[in-house]
């Protein structure tokens, strides 16, 4: 039999002479099950409540561990939908009373808060003063920013893109000239469209893709824009995530590089502007045009 015990002042709850939080954030894997922690499988097993970004993958999920790993989960434990059409409206129904229980949120794969829903509950619990957690554990944007090789000490991760217009135009640009490792998501769908927009923008810019992460067709592919796409020839399915080599950063402006070279000037007369926008050196940036 369980004991379980709920402290009002401490806000916490002890299962067992086990004491967790009233809230816990739990990364799953993104790709391989054997990623899955020891923390991660004693949180779930106490749960008495999930929210879950998608109910059917998280109880999918704890079918695989409770075959592979014999994990033991509470009866009844109740699983709630929490995604990000859903999120705002859940938190603003919420009572302080409802973590007099043990929850967990669990998103589809990765951390949540990254890309996924997760911040919101954090914020209702600082402001609340509920005890959390947030386990650490598998994210695609810093096995990917490391697989990646380039060692600059600082990255950016701005997540997906606008698809399309103005907006997205300037996200690219920001991306491309703000000085550091950047990272990207992307879907398999718009990979191709991003690529050809780097072969045109940044020909000569490192870019390392990251397929699959952590799963069984892996691959990680590293080069400019032009050749990344004679190597995939085509073939784009699948989930990606895209680091961009860092460049010295460019001027506030509502000029870019490619804007500049689309004009009909002297080389010379164009190195000099694009100096002007990028910080880059004159003469490195007229040996590049030519």
């Amino acid at each position: 039999m369980i004991l379980l015990v709920v402290s009002r002042n401490l806000k916490r709850v002890t299962v067992e002479n086990k004491s967790f939080p009233l809230l816990t954030l739990v990364p799953t894997p993104i790709g391989n099950i054997g990623d899955t922690s020891l923390r991660t499988l004693e949180v779930l097993s106490e749960a008495d409540t999930l929210l879950c970004e998608d109910t059917r993958v998280t109880k999918k999920l704890l079918h695989i561990l409770q075959e592979r790993y014999s994990l033991t989960c509470k009866q009844n434990q109740e699983f709630i939908s929490l995604h990000s059409h859903n999120e705002q409206a859940f938190i603003d129904k919420l009572e302080p009373s409802f973590f007099e229980q043990n929850i967990v949120y669990v998103s589809d794969a990765g951390m949540p808060g990254v890309s996924d829903p997760g911040a919101l509950l954090v914020q209702y619990a600082q402001e609340h003063s509920i005890d959390y957690d947030v386990l650490p554990g598998a994210n695609a944007v810093l096995t990917a920013y490391v697989a990646s090789g380039f060692d600059e000490a600082k990255m950016l991760f701005y997540g997906f893109l606008d698809h399309k217009g103005s907006s997205r135009k300037a996200q690219l640009q920001e991306a491309l000239y703000n000085g550091y490792t950047t990272v990207l998501y992307e879907s398999p769908h718009r990979l191709e469209k991003l690529l050809k927009e780097l072969a045109e923008e940044v020909p000569q810019r490192n870019i390392f893709l990251a397929k699959e992460l952590t799963k069984k067709y892996q691959r990680y592919l590293r080069g400019d824009a032009k050749t990344l796409l004679q190597e995939l020839a085509g073939n784009y399915r699948g989930e990606w995530v895209v680091v961009l080599q860092a460049t010295q950063k460019q001027n506030s402006s509502a000029i870019s590089e490619k804007d500049i070279l689309s004009l009909d000037l002297p080389k010379k007369v164009q190195a000099k502007l694009i100096s002007k926008i990028t910080g880059e050196n004159t003469k490195e940036v007229y040996q590049r045009l030519l």
